[in-house]
């Protein structure tokens, strides 16, 4: 049965034949295998380009900056996983990836699109992008919605990931719109919520990423290409180190059951 379009039918990413690859109109053999690092091969199979020396920069510092951020539920649900089944570690991979949404490591999507609003509100209508930011701040807070990019629940003074890229894209010189929409909404946010509110990594990397000329749609491609390398060196860890199994047990401890309790042997049952 036929599903969806069926014109179109063209990829301009790869192709091959007999004596060579071709990736994005280079031969992979001559032209990027030890010729390109590992960045600029990915800016090149997504956007089309090889990357400038700032775009590899803050690349390279987005990456960083979430490769690895402790036993948080993606990385629980990889090596869990990894203990149950420790042939798998695709599925131990898979497992830690798809723990990742719009609430843990997937929210610099969720931010990236929020900037991208704003900035586009602010250049349509002509208005103070301060009156804009604080406009919507209040919308937002009367919806008691969460602000994407605002707010972290340990670094309340500030998340200093954050402030080193949006330091790094001004030191490389392509800090823009939506940097300076960050910077806004940081500035208003503790103000107008009457709580402490910065800016944190989530709102950093897509404001960065997006003045940098990344793609908004391929924004949730950045945190997840960085914790496959965090994935890797737990499940390593997991093989040689098991805690698996240990934080299974702890959670299973931790939570209680408040369901029906079991019916007394031989109590009737209507």
């Amino acid at each position: 049965m036929r599903i969806g379009k069926q014109d179109n039918a063209v990829t301009a990413i790869a192709t091959s034949d007999a004596d060579s690859i071709t990736v994005r109109g280079f031969d992979l053999c001559s032209e990027l295998i030890g010729a390109v690092d590992f960045v600029d091969h990915f800016w090149l199979l997504v956007t089309g380009d090889r990357p400038n020396a700032a775009q590899r920069m803050v690349t390279n510092a987005c990456l960083v900056s979430l490769a690895e951020h402790g036993l948080v539920p993606s990385v629980q649900a990889a090596r869990m996983t990894l203990a149950a089944a420790p042939e798998a570690w695709q599925g131990a991979m898979a497992a830690g990836l798809l723990g990742m949404g719009s609430v843990v490591a997937g929210s610099s999507e969720v931010a990236g699109r929020y900037l991208a609003e704003l900035a586009q509100e602010t250049e349509a209508s002509g208005a103070d992008m301060a009156a804009v930011c604080a406009r919507n701040l209040e919308a937002m807070k009367a919806s008691r919605r969460k602000v994407p990019g605002l707010g972290h629940p340990q670094h309340s003074g500030g998340d200093p990931r954050a402030h080193r890229l949006i330091s790094i894209a001004e030191e490389a010189g392509i800090a823009g719109v939506h940097v300076a929409v960050l910077k806004t909404l940081d500035a208003l946010g503790a103000d107008i919520f009457k709580r402490p509110l910065p800016m944190n990594v989530s709102g950093a990397i897509p404001a960065v990423m997006l003045d940098a000329g990344w793609p908004l749609e391929a924004m949730k491609g950045i945190p997840l290409l960085a914790r496959c390398a965090g994935l890797v060196a737990h499940l390593f860890e997991e093989a040689r180190r098991p805690i698996g199994f240990i934080m299974s047990h702890q959670a299973d401890m931790a939570i209680g059951y408040d369901g029906r309790p079991a019916s007394p042997a031989g109590r009737k049952t209507e």
